[in-house]
């Protein structure tokens, strides 16, 4: 796959850049790690500029999670719960945990929003419920715009520093990847582990 993202971006400049970005977004596989230090290099071997590679990457970025946003808004709260009134005896969840978990989102949503478009294949994921919860859109814009810049900055100046070395960065962000990942599953499993002792609690 690595192949076939160089030849396009090669072959159509600031178009392929486009297309890699806004499919990073939609499809998680293609990855950003990628994309976005090749793109650096390629201002120091050919006429693209970085401030022309990063307004273009990042306008493609926008337009794969204002997609995914769409899909999320299309998925119905009131369908979850229904499906969680018929099944969700079997995880132990019932609408009024997908309520909190929707209010939490209503809350907190925006900043995490932030954060997530600076992770790995979850900054692609994270539009979804945020459509889902019908977050305001404009603010969602603005928050995604804002983790997507810095997020493309860091790359692309990568790929621009260590030049023709450019695939050196995929090493290191497969370490901070891990390392996220980690702290993440973590959280997850602490806020569980609340959740469930205020559940044996009640």
């Amino acid at each position: 796959m690595q192949g076939w993202i160089i030849d396009i971006m090669e072959q159509f400049g600031y178009t392929g850049i486009f297309v890699m970005m806004a499919l990073e977004n939609i499809f998680p596989p293609i990855p950003s790690e990628i994309v976005l230090p090749f793109a650096g290099f390629l201002t120091t071997t050919s006429d693209l500029t970085v401030i022309g590679v990063l307004a273009t990457s990042t306008s493609g970025s926008a337009l794969g999670a204002i997609i995914l946003y769409g899909i999320g808004a299309l998925i119905d709260i009131d369908r979850i719960e229904r499906i969680v009134s018929r099944w969700g005896h079997i995880i132990r969840v019932n609408k009024e945990d997908i309520r909190k978990a929707d209010r939490w989102f209503d809350k907190y949503g925006y900043w995490t929003v932030l954060f997530c478009r600076m992770v790995p294949l979850v900054r692609s994921l994270i539009s979804i419920p945020a459509g889902m919860s019908k977050m305001n859109f404009t603010l969602f814009l603005f928050f995604t715009l804002i983790g997507t810049v810095i997020w493309n900055v860091i790359l692309i100046l990568l790929g621009v520093l260590l030049g023709e070395n450019w695939e050196e960065i995929v090493g290191y962000m497969d370490v901070y990847a891990t390392v996220t990942y980690g702290l993440i599953g973590f959280a997850i499993v602490f806020f569980i582990v609340l959740f469930i002792k205020k559940r044996l609690k009640k």
